[in-house]
């Protein structure tokens, strides 16, 4: 059994070297750990950094591809390398190493396939009033979205077995972690969590300049993900909405005409009239986009056996010190 932690790094060549130093080379149940450092076209010697601390595998994409993108490079990556399991950590030293026994033990032990690293963000000191709150929400919005039971939906600090891996297919560009768990509940794949701990702060997040942006880039992620996954429960549940508040002005107008008054209230006529259209169109629109959705999962079973295929070729000798490099 082979594990590999991933670390998607832009710019750390400061927090490097003290996240290589908390993984453990030796893990209970594998074999092999090694350390794959994805540099997310760093500018300054995060790759060289990554090369003198000794890691086992380097990917340089040439520009910033955002964490959307250095996540889902690490992860081809580590599937071609042979991973048996792949930890996914934050190069910011964030989450502890310690902490990888207890993370990878429930895939071990074949109880899940995907464990996210529990923060318990209402109890971190550094996070203000709003942004545990902001989490919590957030949170439970995921896990009624992605029908997991997830406390801390958008912690980086996860472990994936390699069939869950090979199932994953990021699109987002904004963030992985929304993405991964709407998908993963969509396919069908056991989630978990344990709590962990976390480690002091070195830098502020790069993720969004501000609360306020990052909730807009979270809920447009949501939205746009779970629409993309069940299409038809999302228009559905529009069209419902808009066609009921069609329904009223309409009611409105019966009334009124039914005790001969209704020359005067043609206006909530016309104006139910129109929302009861507009909710049968996204009703109507619900259904395509369904039907898309079916052929999006025809295209991805065969996206996972041309992946299975590719996987199963030998891979060729690598030399330890040598640097992989990723287009963009």
């Amino acid at each position: 059994m082979k594990l590999i932690v991933q670390i998607p790094c832009y710019n750390e060549e400061e927090t490097l070297p003290q996240v290589v130093a908390d993984i453990p080379r030796a893990v209970p149940g594998f074999d092999r750990v090694e350390i794959l450092v994805v540099d997310d076209g760093s500018t300054d010697r995060t790759a060289q950094v990554a090369l003198e601390l000794g890691v086992d595998h380097l990917v340089r994409l040439r520009q910033n591809q955002g964490l959307a993108g250095a996540f889902k490079a690490g992860l081809d990556a580590c599937l071609s390398r042979g991973a048996d399991v792949i930890v996914n950590t934050d190069g910011d030293h964030q989450y502890p190493g310690s902490s990888i026994p207890d993370l990878t033990l429930p895939i071990l032990e074949g109880r899940a396939d995907i464990v996210i690293g529990d923060r318990q963000t209402d109890t971190i000191e550094h996070f203000s009033w709003m942004k545990r709150n902001l989490q919590a929400v957030g949170s439970r919005v995921v896990r009624a979205l992605s029908g997991t039971q997830v406390p801390d939906a958008v912690s980086g600090f996860r472990a994936i077995s390699r069939e869950a891996a090979v199932k994953l297919n990021i699109v987002s560009r904004f963030s992985y972690t929304i993405e991964m768990l709407i998908q993963a509940g969509s396919s069908r794949l056991a989630v978990t969590s344990i709590p962990i701990r976390t480690n002091p702060v070195t830098r502020e997040s790069r993720l969004a300049r501000s609360t306020p942006g990052f909730v807009s880039q979270s809920v447009s992620t949501m939205a746009r993900i779970h629409s993309m996954y069940r299409p038809l429960r999302t228009f559905t549940l529009i069209g419902a909405v808009v066609g009921a508040m069609g329904a009223i002005p309409i009611i409105r107008f019966l009334y009124f005409f039914s005790i001969g008054e209704g020359d005067g209230h043609i206006q909530s006529l016309v104006l139910g009239g129109v929302l009861v259209i507009i909710g049968f169109v996204t009703l109507l629109i619900g259904l395509v986009s369904d039907l898309i959705n079916f052929n999006r999962q025809l295209l991805e079973m065969t996206l996972e056996r041309v992946r299975r295929l590719e996987l199963d070729r030998p891979m060729p000798a690598e030399d330890p010190a040598a640097e992989d490099s990723t287009g963009g």
